[in-house]
């Protein structure tokens, strides 16, 4: 089993032991990612980078990856396989040639 597996495998353990898979359609979890990430967001909001709380920002990361992995999981989505199949996208998008330390769109290179 992958760390990924092994990981989303006790994620639905806490949330079964709760009884929380009513709650957790995709809709809802694409939902709770959203406000997840939101949060991470706000433990940046008007600091810099010495003053941001790395306690906060460990707890919402954690999070916001809880609720991904949860929701590849209820679309029956291989974690694995949909990252290195968008790495090979982004691949086509930003060439090296093109995109080398340049932080422009793909539309724009």
């Amino acid at each position: 089993m992958s760390d990924i597996e092994e990981l989303i495998q006790k994620l639905k353990l806490f949330r079964d032991e709760r009884d929380w898979k009513q709650f957790h359609n995709s809709k809802d979890l694409a939902i709770a990612l959203s406000i997840e990430a939101s949060e991470l967001l706000e433990a940046f909001l008007w600091k810099t980078h010495d003053q941001v709380d790395h306690r906060k920002i460990k707890e919402e990361l954690a999070d916001v990856f809880a609720y991904a992995l949860l929701l590849a999981e209820s679309c029956d989505l291989d974690v694995k396989k949909i990252i290195e199949e968008k790495i090979e996208i982004n691949k086509q998008k930003y060439p090296i040639e093109k995109s080398k330390g340049s932080g422009k769109k793909y539309t724009d290179l």
